[in-house]
């Protein structure tokens, strides 16, 4: 029964998440299979999502740098936290 109240303590709805990492390394993962990492700026209900020392990486190889960089949301396909 703990095991049960630790795992239900730990669940958050989605908007919960995207509001916690804002100002947090990130990497979004596109449907071109492109990852961009960077820091979360800001994002907005149609997930367009603003990103900070954006660097830019295919299969796994850094491809470019960006300073910031603006990604349309029906081009992402997940969000995730990243560790710097």
């Amino acid at each position: 029964m703990v095991v049960a109240r630790n795992t239900m303590s730990r669940r958050q709805n989605p908007s919960e998440f995207l509001k916690q990492i804002i100002g947090k390394p990130v990497v979004v993962k596109l449907n071109s299979g492109i990852d961009y990492r960077g820091i979360l700026s800001c994002l907005d209900g149609f997930m367009n999502i603003a990103l900070e020392q954006t660097e830019e990486y295919s299969n796994g190889q850094l491809k470019n740098k960006y300073g910031d960089a603006f990604i349309r949301g029906n081009n992402v396909l997940y969000i995730s936290t990243q560790k710097r």
